[in-house]
């Protein structure tokens, strides 16, 4: 009975592994499943209350454009104070180091001026490396899958802020076995049914995986579509056929 049950859950778990992904169905065709070539979450890096997010779920944005502006009026007000700070010790360095001259400052009074003034440029350089992370900005082209945080909402330092994907051409990513290596190179040609949209595209391999996995035999496979695919979406999946 136990060896039974021990043959059911290897079977179960053999079926929801990596070999049945990669087994063809019996006309030959392969599960594929588009993704986006680049997929972020962004997070802050600071604690700090949200004041804008500009760009709505589905938003398009192109980089470089403001995605998440915080409240940082803390921060750039310890910026100042920081920079006054700065001011002010090279100034007493500068005075120091005119009456060592003079012989009427001791090397010991402008050793520690000059210490304060390396301190004082640390806590600029510090605060200033802080509030550059009060906003964050786009990396690509591309649009907003989720937003997971609200406006005057506070989030901590590694709080997921916003999903974002690129709005680039998407990747066909699909598992094949093995002995499909002869016919699937860089190159070939196959075709896409999309099942969200029962709509046929011509597609071609762009790269191989660097390694077969030994157990399924399979190897990872990455296509993309030639000509309009502005009707697809990441996460869509079809069947891919290399007849």
């Amino acid at each position: 009975m136990k060896t039974g049950l021990r043959l059911a859950v290897l079977a179960v778990l053999l079926g929801h592994g990596v070999g049945a992904l990669a087994a063809p169905a019996s006309d030959g065709r392969i599960r594929v499943q588009l993704m986006a070539r680049h997929a972020v979450t962004l997070s802050g890096e600071i604690a700090a209350k949200i004041a804008r997010l500009p760009v709505q779920e589905g938003g398009s944005f192109k980089r470089g454009d403001l995605l998440v502006s915080f409240d940082c009026g803390s921060y750039r007000a310890q910026l100042r104070k920081a920079q006054a700070s700065l001011e002010a010790a090279s100034q007493l360095v500068k005075v120091n180091d005119q009456l060592a001259r003079l012989n009427s400052a001791g090397a010991l009074e402008l050793a520690q001026s000059r210490g304060k003034a390396k301190e004082a440029a640390a806590d600029t350089s510090y605060m200033q490396t802080i509030v550059s992370k009060c906003s964050i900005t786009a990396p690509f082209d591309g649009r907003v899958a989720r937003r997971i945080a609200a406006v005057h909402q506070y989030v901590s330092p590694g709080n997921p802020v916003l999903d974002i994907v690129d709005s680039g051409q998407l990747e066909l990513r699909m598992i094949v076995p093995s002995k499909w290596l002869a016919r699937v190179t860089p190159g070939s040609r196959f075709t896409v049914v999309v099942d969200e949209l029962g709509t046929r595209f011509p597609a071609h391999v762009e790269r191989r995986g660097a390694q077969i996995d030994p157990v399924s035999q399979s190897i990872p496979v990455v296509g993309v579509i030639d000509g309009d695919a502005a009707s697809l979406l990441p996460g869509m999946s079809g069947w891919a056929s290399f007849k």
